[in-house]
């Protein structure tokens, strides 16, 4: 049931602050300063070669006082207690996520246990968690866990397009994949409370929209800049609609049926090593055919995700020989009481998911074959 508690009050949230724009962290002090002045750092071993060391250089030369801490790769509850046992050993006055979408997933959670404010600046635009105030947390195993609630967005979001160039493009795609389920979701959940507890606004719905179109519009013209590691106007828009647009539209607006297929397909092991936001778009495609959208339509937003070479076919996503009963435990998770899926204003249950997750990749396969093209 979309509704069940009959709320009435519309709601948007949003972070306090988002600065976007090219060598950004060069000028993080002058934007975390507000925050506190000896920060837990969390990033991975990597993130500190790529980014690490140039922001403590700036941050260090306004007077903080940088404590860094080494993210152990996986977002679970586990890796939250260690974390904030640094920070409260560290007396930490606020934490900086630097890094993908577990790294801050991890510290907005950390934060929370500290009871001190986030500042995000993701490497990648590879997920929209930066600007929400909802984590999601995994087991170790590497399978989802639960979304844990926060009662605020994160204080700052600064994402560098200079460092955003430089990744490499798989992520770029990966976030247009989570980015490209923003709208196709909200538009089925009007009836149904979002993540801040409200039905959502008409400026969540607009923001979907305009979400959308940026992909549409400029999403492949963005990921070849990518791959020329070049800051265009282009790779500015989707870098905007991937992080602070999808952001504000899945908050506000809701998730649906994308999302709870991603949560269930991260039981089958085989797919543990793809990107948050190559699921999603499958997933995308799967709540497509739920929905019973037109042909023409499917086939437009399979053709967009082969350009920038998302997954559209089990073949493509690494399990070409999935079995039935494996599709059939992805639908059962994907139906689990309190799964977004439920937020959908239709009949929904376990043979209906999983008929659309075969239906999908027969979808995308038929697509190949007519048009003659696999990816970019």
């Amino acid at each position: 049931m979309p509704n069940p508690n009959k709320v009435t009050e519309r709601l948007f949230q949003s972070p306090s602050k988002y600065i976007q724009g090219p060598y950004a962290i060069q000028n993080a002090a002058k934007y975390l300063g507000k925050l506190g002045n000896a920060p837990l750092l969390l990033c991975d071993e990597i993130v500190w070669g790529i980014a690490g060391k140039e922001l403590v250089k700036a941050l260090e030369g306004a007077g903080f006082k940088v404590y860094r801490a080494v993210f152990g790769g996986e977002a679970s509850r586990e890796e939250v207690d260690r974390l904030s046992a640094l920070g409260r050993d560290q007396t930490s006055d606020f934490v900086i996520a630097l890094g993908g979408g577990k790294t801050i997933d991890t510290a907005k959670t950390v934060a929370d246990d500290l009871k001190v404010q986030v500042a995000i600046i993701p490497t990648t635009a590879s997920t929209d968690a930066p600007c929400s105030a909802l984590s999601v947390l995994y087991r170790p195993s590497g399978e989802f866990n639960c979304y844990t609630f926060f009662d605020k967005n994160p204080n700052v979001v600064l994402v560098d397009t200079t460092v955003i160039s430089k990744a490499p493009p798989r992520f770029l795609a990966a976030g247009m994949g989570d980015a490209i389920a923003t709208n196709v979701e909200a538009r089925r959940c009007l009836n149904s409370p979002n993540f801040g507890g409200g039905l959502p606004t008409e400026v969540s719905a607009a923001i979907g929209q305009k979400c959308e179109e940026i992909l549409f519009k400029y999403g492949k013209q963005a990921y070849e800049a990518n791959r020329a590691h070049a800051v265009t106007p282009a790779l500015e828009a989707v870098v905007e609609a991937n992080t602070l647009l999808s952001g504000l539209g899945f908050e506000s607006g809701g998730l649906a049926a994308a999302h709870a297929i991603h949560n269930g397909m991260t039981a089958i092991e085989e797919l543990h090593s793809l990107l948050h936001g190559e699921k999603v778009a499958f997933g995308t495609i799967c709540q497509l055919v739920l929905d019973g959208v037109p042909t023409s339509e499917l086939d437009r937003y399979i053709e967009f995700m082969l350009s920038v070479d998302l997954p559209v076919t089990f073949e493509q996503l690494g399990i070409p020989n999935v079995k039935d009963e494996e599709l059939r435990r992805v639908a059962e998770l994907a139906c689990a009481e309190g799964e977004t899926i439920w937020n959908l204003d239709r009949v929904i249950n376990v043979d209906l998911v999983f008929g659309a997750i075969k239906a999908a990749d027969a979808a995308g396969k038929d697509y190949i074959q007519r048009s003659g093209r696999k990816s970019a």
